[in-house]
């Protein structure tokens, strides 16, 4: 088992990686939105390089990474198919399924924008980007907390890092309305 911290390891460079993709491609999406809605040559030319930046993150590092990343963690369940067992590693598990249906999604609007249909506005695509940062913080605190985890403030706990989360977009915005240069 002297390999196994070397996948472990392997494990969580490509998680952090994916989630770095995950959290930049959306903020991407909401610059080629705001840019979909400028003036030609503006939203020409800044619409081919936000396309151009979104397809290298997410065909070059988001993907691969997530790929990885998955392949790391099953061979991390096969060589300790223990945790299988145990009632957080479902959890964990369930939250990766939601991690994954979230990529799935965040690719259908990277292909919609890839194509020049804009379907969102740049605020929904604000929003949107928190999902991967809620999704982060359950799969860690699960894994570092684990069996003594409560699970009933845990899920307090995520509803309220999303009410935050939201509050600080809304302010955002008003900030934005106010100053457009912010």
């Amino acid at each position: 088992m002297e390999y196994y911290n070397y996948i472990k390891s392997l494990h969580l460079i490509f998680v952090i990686t994916w989630f770095a993709g995950l959290f930049y491609i959306p903020r991407l999406f909401v610059y080629q939105i705001e840019a979909s809605e400028k003036p030609e040559p503006d939203k020409s030319i800044l619409g081919y390089q936000l396309k151009l930046m979104a397809k290298r993150l997410w065909n070059i590092i988001t993907w691969p990474s997530a790929i990885l990343a998955t392949f790391f963690a099953i061979i991390l369940l096969v060589l300790q198919p223990v945790w299988l067992q145990q009632p957080w590693m479902h959890v964990k598990l369930g939250f990766v399924v939601l991690l994954i249906a979230y990529h799935l999604k965040t690719h259908q609007i990277f292909k919609q924008l890839q194509a020049d249909v804009v379907k969102y506005t740049s605020n929904q695509m604000r929003i949107w980007n928190e999902g991967a940062t809620i999704i982060l913080f359950a799969v860690i605190f699960l894994v570092i907390v684990r069996d003594a985890l409560n699970w009933i403030y845990g899920v307090l706990s995520i509803f309220l890092l999303g009410i935050l989360l939201m509050l600080g977009i809304k302010l955002y915005k008003k900030i934005r309305n106010k100053n457009p240069e912010a």
